[in-house]
């Protein structure tokens, strides 16, 4: 893991999505100069990937409440949706 990659991981969701659509906006705008576009696709990416795997951790972590048919509550798995 280099360096770059090691200080992504450290983000937080919002700081990592915040960075990422920075970036976008600024690829987007085509005044980026190839080497710094191609550096920044390359973050993006590592942000894209960090931001993924938030989610899914999130997500794992996430339950759905549940009542049964005598009335008593509990929880079960969030079901993911495709």
């Amino acid at each position: 893991m280099n360096e770059q990659s090691a200080s992504v991981e450290k983000l937080s969701f919002e700081d990592a999505l915040a960075e990422l659509e920075a970036i976008v906006r600024n690829l987007e705008s085509g005044k980026a100069k190839l080497e710094d576009s191609i550096t920044a696709y390359e973050r993006g990416t590592a942000l894209k990937n960090h931001c993924e795997k938030k989610l899914k951790e999130a997500q794992g972590k996430i339950e759905k409440l549940s009542i049964s048919p005598d009335g008593t509550a509990g929880t079960a798995p969030f079901a993911k949706q495709e």
